[in-house]
This record gives structure tokens, C-alpha cells and sequence, in this order.
């Protein structure tokens, strides 16, 4: 097998049950709205950091921050009795401004396009 592969299978299981547990289980109000949009995992799978987005302000996210850090036990729990896994990872979240950098050059760019559109022809 190639190095890193089992890790990245198992990396994704874990995120699609970390994600499930955001929407199902997790009534935790501070982790409202929280997205996760990918894991990185050691290839020993002792380690995860867990990538998530959260559109807001700085003080809503690092609420988020908090919410998910207080919830990480009972995630480890949870996966440790749904995945059949030697060693549960120790899971660290962190903040991943990528949806909200999208988000702002979608803006920059829908508004030149409006800029292009609205300008008359010089040509004429």
C-alpha cells in the first residue's frame, strides 16, 4: 500500500462522521453554522487537524473556535465507538478562511463585471 493512503481513507471517514456529528448531534449553539472542509492526518493516524469555515465576523469564529474545542472529547468518543480504529486521533480544529476569501473575490469580481457593463463604448 501507498504511504499516506490509509491515512487519507481514514481521514475522510473521520470527517464525514465529525460532520455528521456538527449537524445531528452537536446542539452546542457556538458550532452553529460551522462548515468542515477537510482533514489532514499523520500517517501514523495518532494526529488530525480537522479544517473547518465559518462565515462571520472574527469574534463569531473564535466563539466557533471555542464551542469546537469543548466538543472535541465527545467527538473522539464518538468516533471511537463508531469507527473501528486502534487508536483514536487526538483531532485539533482550525479555522480555514478559504469560503470566505471565495466569497470576497466573488464580490470584487461581480462588481468590475457590473463596472464593465455599465461603462459606455468608447468606440464609437
Amino acid at each position: 500500500m501507498l504511504p499516506g493512503r490509509r491515512s487519507r481513507r481514514v481521514g475522510d471517514q473521520i470527517l464525514k462522521e465529525i460532520a455528521s456529528l456538527l449537524l445531528h448531534t452537536i446542539r452546542d449553539p457556538r458550532v452553529v453554522g460551522v462548515t468542515v472542509t477537510g482533514i489532514r492526518m499523520t500517517d501514523d493516524l495518532k494526529r488530525a487537524r480537522v479544517f473547518y469555515s465559518l462565515m462571520g465576523e472574527a469574534g463569531e469564529i473564535a466563539r466557533a473556535q471555542k464551542g469546537l474545542e469543548s466538543a472535541t472529547g465527545f467527538i473522539k468518543r464518538e468516533i471511537g465507538m463508531r469507527m473501528e480504529l486502534r487508536y483514536v486521533p487526538d483531532i485539533r480544529f482550525v479555522h480555514d478562511p478559504s469560503l470566505e476569501l471565495g466569497s470576497r473575490m466573488e464580490r470584487v469580481l461581480s462588481g468590475l463585471q457590473a463596472g464593465v457593463d455599465g461603462e459606455p463604448d468608447t468606440d464609437e
